[in-house]
């Protein structure tokens, strides 16, 4: 059988990790430190420090959770791409959500795994990703294509995340700056297409499919 891993770089990978747990962080700063080939230069928890830190560290590749203070990593991705576009992402999360994944993928990352893959192959991801290629968990990838597509509008994601937070419908339109009736018609669509009942069953239906 031939090997298919990707041959290690003349100078190690810089990566930069952003997780908002400091024990996974320092447990995943560990073990890919271990590999010869891969360096890590930076750890960061929260979202909204990830650009910064990126162009003072100068990593190749960014690992990011999802769920972090300040902006989540599928919106750490879409910045990455625009400001600091030499930078590969592989998204390492405990969430392993289909909306996640194609969410993720559209805002620019290279990869999606989750937090419990076995360390070697974590490794091995980060150098396909640098080597420019897409490295997807194949579980998650089948879910993805036979849920289809995010069907709630940027509008209808935007009410259900206040909705998730609590309030009746005339502080949401408060929040959103949108008049009641359209956060009615938003909410009213968002529960049809999520097959619920209410705005708050919609908005964790949603949150659970990763549309969120």
């Amino acid at each position: 059988m031939t090997d298919s891993r990707i041959p290690t770089s003349a100078h190690p990978i810089r990566v930069l990790l952003a997780d908002d747990q400091a024990l996974v962080r320092g447990a995943l700063a560990a073990l890919l430190n271990l590999e010869p080939d891969l360096t890590v230069v930076a750890e960061v928890g929260r979202g909204d420090e990830v650009v910064d830190v990126a162009r003072s560290s100068g990593p190749d590749v960014c690992l990011l959770d999802i769920e972090m203070p300040g902006a989540d990593g599928i919106e750490a991705t879409a910045q990455l791409r625009e400001q600091v576009p030499g930078v590969r992402v592989l998204i390492v999360t405990t969430f392993g959500r289909p909306g996640y994944l194609r969410r993720a993928l559209d805002a620019g990352a290279s990869g999606f795994v989750v937090k419990d893959t076995p360390a070697r192959e974590l490794a091995e991801a980060v150098r396909r990703v640098h080597a420019g290629l897409r490295v997807v968990d194949p579980a998650l990838a089948t879910e993805s294509l036979l849920g289809g597509p995010n069907p709630l509008t940027d509008r209808e994601r935007q009410v259900l995340r206040e909705a998730i937070a609590g309030g009746t419908v005339s502080s949401i339109a408060a929040r959103v700056h949108l008049s009641q009736g359209t956060v009615r018609n938003y909410l009213s669509s968002a529960i049809g297409k999520t097959g619920t009942a209410t705005r708050v069953e919609a908005a964790r239906t949603a949150q659970e499919r990763g549309w969120l």
